[in-house]
């Protein structure tokens, strides 16, 4: 067992007592950008299910940054190659040709994990592939738990945040009104009143300004000077 510094301790207390309030993909994607980011800092998180054999039956990426869907395919594709030579590594949390990984298997099948661009490169490999392994049942519980997945849907249709709500919140940011932000992506203010709305519900905030301040917590907009 590695001891953890104080820091790392109330890291993974918040990460663990965080996963406990997930009950939506969005509570889910809220929980990776924050918690999760915190402790195991990432660019794309891709969760695998993976059947009896270790084959993958399904996965999505989890990204804060607006990837097209050749792209999110890319992540998955690569994911996909990771699950054998986690196996051959010895079923262990470890860096596999950058990306941290980690899989929970069992006699009928399991999960992988992988997170892109993490550990940093100044980072103790070996620190993130334990703190992996301490939040692993948590990602494995909820991940599968997570209701409404869309079955078949092309990569990147489960995403948590379009293009277009990331731009439309992006203009917001900088003191655009709906009828403003309307003009500059040539859509009507209603449009862009839908789409914050949408964005309200996945921030779980009830304004434009509550909105733009987790936005910016979450390193889904950058801070405005």
């Amino acid at each position: 067992m590695m001891p953890l510094t104080a820091r790392e301790q109330e890291y993974v207390l918040h990460a663990i007592v965080g996963a406990h309030g997930i009950a939506a993909r969005s509570d889910f994607f809220l929980w990776s950008q924050g918690p999760l980011q915190a402790l195991l800092p990432h660019a794309v998180l891709v969760c695998a299910q993976l059947g009896a054999d270790g084959a993958v039956l399904r996965s999505e990426a989890w990204h804060s940054a607006v990837l097209d869907a050749a792209q999110v395919r890319s992540y998955q594709e690569q994911a996909a190659h990771l699950a054998p030579a986690w196996r051959a590594a010895g079923r262990q949390a470890r860096v596999i040709d950058g990306v941290l990984v980690h899989a929970n298997m069992a006699a009928g099948g399991g999960s992988l994990f992988a997170l892109f661009s993490a550990p940093a490169p100044q980072a103790d490999a070996a620190r993130q592939a334990y703190l992996l392994e301490l939040l692993l049942p948590y990602l494995h519980l909820h991940w599968l738990a997570l209701p409404d997945y869309l079955h078949g849907a092309p990569a990147g249709a489960a995403r948590a945040a379009s293009a277009r709500e990331l731009e439309v919140l992006r203009w917001v940011s900088i003191g655009k009104s709906n009828e403003e932000v309307g003009q500059i992506l040539g859509i009507s203010g209603w449009t862009v009143k839908s789409h914050l709305q949408r964005i309200y519900k996945l921030l779980g905030v009830s304004n434009r300004t509550q909105a733009v301040t987790r936005g910016m917590a979450l390193r889904l907009i950058g801070h405005q000077r």
